[in-house]
């Protein structure tokens, strides 16, 4: 698959590439190297973004429901108003990633590092965080996965 110039498939290099707007929903991009890739508002429904490289990507806006991120390298991403309900995020690297106003319901986050994070605002309802590192993440405001709102 080809989208705005760039080649969509496993182990691409996608660094730096424009795919705002694209829609990639179902793509196969695991291990894929997207540092600082924009893909705001992009379409990542049900995408295979398993071990792939996503250092300081901008994904605001994106839509990454039911996406398969498991180990994938999120340090630093740009993930506001993200939609990542049922996203498979175990053992992501997510520290330092901006996900204020994200949408994390039902996301499994077992064992992803989210230490530094900001997660002002998340929707974490029905979230797991078992073993997730949460050291200096910002949850103000944020709706743990019980329901309740942290102070």
């Amino acid at each position: 698959m080809i989208v705005n110039g760039h080649r969509i498939d496993p182990h691409a290099d996608l660094s730096h590439a424009d795919l705002s707007h694209a829609d990639l929903s179902h793509a196969d991009l695991s291990r894929a190297f997207l540092s600082r890739a924009n893909l705001s508002d992009a379409n990542l429904s049900g995408v295979d973004l398993s071990y792939a490289l996503l250092t300081c990507a901008n994904l605001s806006d994106a839509n990454l429901s039911g996406a398969y991120l498991s180990h994938a390298f999120l340090r630093g991403a740009l993930m506001r108003g993200a939609n990542l309900s049922d996203a498979n995020l175990s053992g992501a690297d997510l520290s330092g990633a901006s996900l204020w106003s994200a949408d994390l319901r039902r996301a499994n986050l077992f064992g992803a590092n989210l230490s530094g994070a900001d997660l002002f605002h998340a929707g974490l309802d029905g979230a797991d965080l078992s073993n997730a590192g949460l050291d200096g993440a910002d949850l103000s405001n944020a709706t743990m996965p019980d329901g309740t709102i942290h102070a």
